[in-house]
């Protein structure tokens, strides 16, 4: 909801410029950098579901601070305490994952975890953008609140009261060097690092303000006047929507032989050229099927990205320094791309972001396909049958 609704209604919040908005909506993952390791230690001493009940809390309260609380200096602790809630809910779901898949399924059960949370993501843009643009922020982190208080009794209820990650987690060696020198772990890493600053950080934060600066803050569709707040709401609900059945099936896709090289290759060539289009002059409509378009192939390479890294970190010596490797690594990318897209947009224009994530994924496609050239080659072929 607050991607959505903060963009547009930051004066609301007691905030004095856009630079304000992109460290606050990046601040939660910041903080979530050094939190990893430590919320992973802590689940070796609490069960899940206190883990849960503790989470679900904090998020009812920053929820509901976002509407009465003002000021830049305020709401950036609260984004914190939030980035704290959302460490446990994460590695908490992320420990069961690894733990319960295998080769066959592994991108199977990725795709599905991550539909699955999505939609909370569906409503919360679709109904955030629409009930800010009506009825401002305050009423919304009220109602969002309530929302979100609705969810405790399942944390309660629902979740297991075993300490689950504590030993299901195998660590065979505290070399954390191994992440160094393998070249399929750090080309892993790198990829979910610039899958989620291009879109979860930069693309996510920036949309309603790029629909704002590339149309007006009123887009209109033929005789429809929609708010630019509540389209950038509608498109990342769009995604929302679909992912919690397209994700599981594009990781059931990709577990096939040689699935995850060619659905990774084509969808990162695909989002290079639809990045590269954002910025120019086209009819309303067909901007908005590009901007769609940016959405699916987020759907792929998320889910992509992370069946890559679960694929690494088991044929590793060391599944769990790979994977909190990669989660802090997803924080971090996550955390830069609010605020390299809001610097970029004051200091130079906003679609220079897009151009720039157009090269980064141009640079991860090259890099793969030949990747993929080298698993499909006879030789390698001939070696697996040996």
């Amino acid at each position: 909801m607050l991607y959505i609704v903060l963009p547009t209604h930051w004066k609301e919040a007691g905030l004095n410029s856009l630079w304000e908005v992109g460290i606050l909506l990046s601040v939660n993952r910041l903080v979530r950098i050094p939190l990893n390791p430590l919320v992973g230690w802590i689940y070796k001493k609490i069960s899940i579901r206190t883990g849960f009940v503790f989470a679900t809390i904090v998020a009812l309260l920053t929820t509901l601070s976002y509407g009465f609380v003002q000021g830049f200096l305020p709401l950036l602790m609260i984004r914190c305490t939030w980035g704290l809630a959302w460490t446990f809910l994460r590695l908490g779901a992320y420990f069961t994952i690894i733990d319960c898949s295998d080769d066959s399924n592994r991108g199977h059960f990725m795709g599905r975890y991550n539909g699955l949370y999505r939609l909370g993501s569906l409503f919360g843009m679709l109904i955030g953008g629409v009930i800010a643009d009506h009825y401002g922020l305050q009423n919304t982190a009220f109602v969002f609140g309530l929302l979100t208080l609705s969810s405790v009794p399942f944390a309660f209820f629902y979740i297991p009261t075993s300490k689950n990650y504590e030993n299901q987690i195998d660590i065979k060696t505290n070399n954390s060097s191994i992440i160094w020198k393998d070249t399929d772990i750090l080309w892993a890493l790198a990829a979910g690092t610039f899958v989620a600053m291009i879109y979860q950080g930069m693309f996510t934060s920036t949309l309603s303000h790029l629909i704002e600066v590339h149309n007006s803050s009123t887009v209109y569709i033929g005789a429809l006047a929609i708010g630019a707040a509540s389209l950038g709401g509608i498109l990342q609900a769009l995604r929302w929507s679909w992912e919690p059945w397209l994700a599981p099936w594009i990781g059931k896709k990709s577990d096939e032989k040689n699935g995850r090289y060619f659905i990774l290759v084509a969808t990162l060539g695909l989002a290079s050229l639809l990045f590269s289009l954002i910025p120019f002059q086209f009819p309303v409509l067909l901007w908005i099927v590009i901007l769609i378009g940016i959405q699916i192939t987020a759907t792929f390479l998320t889910t992509i990205a992370d069946a890559l890294a679960s694929d690494v970190a088991v044929k590793s010596s060391s599944k769990m320094k790979v994977m909190t490797t990669y989660s802090l690594l997803i924080d971090f990318g996550a955390a830069v791309g609010p605020i390299f897209g809001y610097l970029l947009s004051e200091y130079i224009g906003i679609y220079s972001a897009y151009w720039y994530a157009a090269l980064l994924l141009a640079i991860l496609a090259f890099k793969y396909s030949f990747l993929l050239i080298q698993v499909i080659s006879p030789n390698n072929i001939l070696k697996k049958k040996e």
